[in-house]
């Protein structure tokens, strides 16, 4: 009798849902009680968990939206289901921290409502997408939604009515969930952040089912779902990560990350990636600890993080490389949830809690109760940005780029120079291209992508065609086009089967620190070879730039463009200019045919000098010129009568019909100007002159002379970067000398 009587209360409680399995992919059992019992006594979790509880009762308010899925990004049906699947994620929390089953009444009338829609509708209407989903446009937000709204059911699942889960797993989340993976292979077996959506909302819808065969498939891809790689031990937990994984949330991890943590695709959508692929991460250590799925790869989506945080200028603004919208930070949600992981499953490193206070919130959950707990300890530490290279590639030999930042805190200049792989369909034709910055401000820019966000009228939200036409293309960026041709002739395909090559990375001169790299396939024929240093001595006021760009090419009569695209407004240049009587595209095609052409120059001085002024700092730029040098003055928006693209200046250097040539130049950033004094100090550079003392094949020596008659002599050697090598040059009747590859000489002969 009493092993009946302990069935019966088994049944019972099962019947009436209460297994205490759930919470237990994001929010756990534990958590839930110790935020319960802190949340007031932590200052930050209990202002994140009041603006939760305002938007939540806020989107309770407005009523249960379920529109038929009608509109693009931007549109009525696509924002009210994103807007469903934010509220419900945070509907699904607050339910468990105040046990008010008004949220689990919300969070279940709602999904009843996706279940009665969901099997009546096909694909969404609109066709532009290559995997239209079924609620919205694409599968990317679906497999968002369902990825937010797994962790609102996994909330509530122990409270629903049995047949009500019954039928929620029957009629919506199962067929969702082979929608995204077996139905649209396309979508699910890609390596690319669109995939890591998918898989990581279905293993974590299958997490909360316990459903073992969806967590397979999220983890090793829609064919590969039971697989001889896949060992489970006698709890069924365990699972070898060891084996060949060509699709999956493993595959992900493996090809997307470099070693140093770089993402592929860029630092913007690794913002957006980061999301998925911490998320289910989190939930997998908590379902399936055995996995340690934190260690995998030594590591590296712990250090995707560190390499994301350091891909920010001052303001914390993601440099835009590749596909990016300009002014996305590490405020963005994704970096809250990101960090607050990093350090409760990292090291606990103590600098990430100054990123989570300039954040102002943490997630509802045990690692942002981690973070909370450890703020309020007062050891929160800097997090201090300092110059390095994150290498690109699986196994980091795939290019990469490089970040130099000057020394002095209060100077906060940074250079990135980029050298990585294409980045797939969200690559840009931009190798050994540069952005320089001065605080939160571009020197020179990266234009970002042509695209505006969730914004209906700029078509729908997605990216416009002048994102191909002009973003994408060489002449877009602050690199080398040659013959007015897009680098690998703008075929994505062939740009992701090369990659640049790293020449130099030098940071160990206090005055100077280096990077260098080369690429020989983009353009038949021809090779690049650039070199830019960020140098600060007694010299100059603020850190400065050099630049030179070799170009050795097997043919004659080429034309070189080097474009600098500066901000702000011209102040004065060196040379004189005409101005066409109408402003016309530089060129067809390839981007150059957004250029219009406001001025054409040239000089016979050697130098080209442009003097400008930007947000109230002065910036010169000399370059070496020969007599034969077109010197442009462009701006970007022609042929765009949508008014599309940002209406942007460009200084660009043009050598024609050569066979090799080489840019040399030197960026200076001083002085100010103050619209409330009507005061300018230091508004002309230090630079007299620049002058190239040897271009060859072996080395490549530069002079700055300033105004005061100092100089100093940057000196490269361009086939030999081992560390230890011996150099010699004799320029007139003096011989230079040094050792490695790259030397900064103050020059005391006078000539």
């Amino acid at each position: 009798m009493r092993y009946i009587a302990i069935i019966l209360i088994l049944l019972i409680i099962t019947h009436a849902g209460f297994s205490q399995d759930h919470p237990s992919i994001i929010l756990t059992k534990g958590g839930v009680e110790e935020i319960k019992r802190q949340r007031e006594k932590l200052p930050i979790m209990d202002q994140s968990f009041n603006q939760v509880e305002k938007e939540v009762k806020e989107a309770m308010k407005n009523g249960i939206q379920v529109p038929l899925p009608k509109d693009l990004a931007g549109g009525y049906s696509h924002e009210q289901h994103k807007r469903n699947f934010f509220a419900l994620q945070k509907a699904g929390v607050l339910f468990q921290l105040t046990e008010d089953e008004r949220y689990a009444v919300f969070i279940r009338d709602v999904l009843l409502e996706y279940a009665r829609l969901f099997p009546g509708i096909d694909r969404h209407p609109a066709t532009r997408s290559y995997a239209p989903g079924k609620f919205f446009w694409q599968c990317l937000n679906d497999a968002n939604w369902l990825v937010y709204v797994s962790q609102a059911y996994d909330c509530i699942y122990d409270w629903l009515d049995p047949k009500v889960r019954k039928k929620l797993n029957k009629q919506l989340f199962r067929p969702y969930a082979d929608f995204l993976s077996n139905e649209t292979p396309q979508f699910f077996n890609r390596i690319h952040n669109h995939s890591t959506w998918g898989n990581a909302a279905v293993g974590m819808i299958g997490l909360v089912m316990d459903d073992e065969e969806l967590v397979q498939r999220a983890l090793y891809g829609a064919s590969n779902a039971v697989s001889s790689n896949l060992k489970k031990d006698n709890d069924g937990g365990t699972i070898d990560l060891s084996g060949k994984k060509e699709a999956g949330f493993l595959a992900q991890i493996d090809h997307a990350f470099s070693p140093d943590g770089y993402y592929t695709e860029g630092p913007y959508y690794q913002r957006y990636a980061m999301y998925p692929f911490l998320i289910f991460a989190q939930a997998l250590q908590n379902k399936k600890p055995d996995l340690k799925i934190f260690d995998y790869k030594q590591g590296v989506l712990i250090k995707g993080v560190y390499a994301l945080l350091n891909q920010t200028n001052a303001a914390g603004e993601f440099f835009p490389l590749n596909d990016a919208q300009k002014g996305m930070s590490f405020l963005s949600r994704e970096l809250v949830t990101a960090v607050n992981i990093a350090y409760h499953f990292g090291a606990q490193d103590m600098s990430l809690l100054s990123i989570v206070q300039q954040q102002g919130r943490v997630p509802l959950n045990d690692t942002g109760l981690s973070t909370a707990r450890a703020l309020t300890s007062g050891k929160v530490a800097s997090f201090t940005k300092k110059s390095l290279e994150l290498k690109d590639g699986a196994s980091g030999t795939e290019g990469g780029i490089g970040i130099l930042r000057s020394r002095a805190a209060e100077n906060d200049f940074a250079l990135v120079m980029k050298y990585s792989k294409h980045g797939m369909g969200h690559g840009h034709f931009d190798r050994l291209s540069l952005t320089f910055y001065q605080g939160e401000d571009e020197v020179y820019q990266d234009y970002g992508a042509a695209r505006w966000v969730n914004i209906e009228q700029k078509d729908g939200g997605g990216y416009l065609k002048e994102n191909t036409t002009w973003a994408k293309q060489t002449i877009a960026h602050n690199t080398v086009t040659v013959n007015q041709k897009s680098q690998f002739n703008a075929n994505v395909g062939l740009a992701d089967e090369h990659h640049p090559t790293p020449y130099l990375f030098d940071t160990a001169n206090p005055e100077m620190q280096v990077v260098s790299a080369k690429e020989s396939i983009a353009y038949s024929g021809i090779e690049f070879h650039r070199t830019t240093a960020l140098i600060e001595n007694d010299l100059f006021s603020n850190p400065v730039l050099l630049d030179f760009f070799r170009v050795t090419s097997d043919s004659e009569n080429a034309t070189y463009d080097l474009p600098f695209y500066f901000q702000g407004e011209v102040m004065k240049t060196n040379f004189t200019v005409e101005q066409p009587p109408y402003v016309k595209s530089l060129a067809k095609g390839h981007g150059y045919q957004h250029l219009g052409v406001e001025a054409i120059g040239q000089t016979s001085s050697g130098n080209a000098v442009l003097n400008w002024l930007y947000k109230g700092h002065f910036h010169t730029l000399t370059a070496v010129t020969g007599n034969q040098d077109s010197l442009i003055f462009g701006r970007i928006g022609k042929a765009d009568p949508s008014f599309n693209l940002r209406r942007d200046p460009v200084f660009m250097l043009r050598k024609s019909n050569v066979k090799n040539a080489f840019f040399a130049s030197v960026t200076e950033s001083h002085g100010k100007y103050s619209t409330v004094t009507e005061i300018a100090t230091e508004a002309y550079g230090n630079v007299k002159a620049l002058e190239v003392l040897r271009n060859d094949a072996n080395y490549s020596v530069l002079q700055v002379i300033t105004k005061n008659d100092k100089r100093m002599v940057f000196a490269l050697c361009n086939d030999n970067n081992e560390p230890m090598a011996r150099h010699s040059v004799t320029l007139d009747n003096e011989t230079l000398q040094w050792e490695g590859p790259v030397a900064l000489i103050q020059r005391k002969l006078m000539n």
